[in-house]
């Protein structure tokens, strides 16, 4: 494991998947599906990458959502009044267990501000969010390796 340490293709990926869960535009499936392709890399260890870095960046927005919900509605935040509206009322529906789909898009990111803005702990919100996002890449691996033969 520690050789991923040195591996600037792996700390690209753990950076793109952080920005892709933060609104920023990124490519973390292109390049875990490029990575897994080369085949230089464990597909576990790739997946564990990608998943730690999409992690981090939803934990950002949940401080997010915890530190600054008087921001929402300004230009530069990363999510408008209408998206964590609509992202609050299906929270609010349907409860922590919205979190396990935080992985999709357009509605994925601000479910996890929505999470900080409502108040839900730290614990259950790493529990769903990780759950999620390491299902979505261990999927898109496992296709991805299966298209490869």
């Amino acid at each position: 494991m520690i050789p991923l340490l040195s591996d600037p293709a792996c700390w690209a990926l753990f950076a793109l998947s952080l920005a892709a869960a933060t609104l920023l535009p990124g490519g973390s499936e292109a390049a875990l599906i490029a990575l897994l392709v080369a085949g230089d890399h464990p597909a576990w260890a790739l997946v564990l990458v990608a998943t730690a870095g999409n992690v981090l960046g939803a934990v950002i927005n949940w401080l997010l959502g915890r530190a600054v919900r008087h921001l929402v509605g300004r230009r530069w935040f990363p999510v408008t009044a209408a998206q964590l509206a609509r992202a609050e009322a299906v929270f609010t529906r349907y409860g922590a267990w919205t979190l396990l789909f935080s992985w999709l898009p357009v509605i994925g990111d601000p479910l996890t501000v929505a999470a900080g803005t409502l108040g839900l702990r730290l614990p259950p919100f790493l529990l769903l969010v990780t759950i999620g996002k390491a299902a979505r890449y261990a999927v898109l691996a496992w296709v991805t390796l299966g298209l490869l033969g």
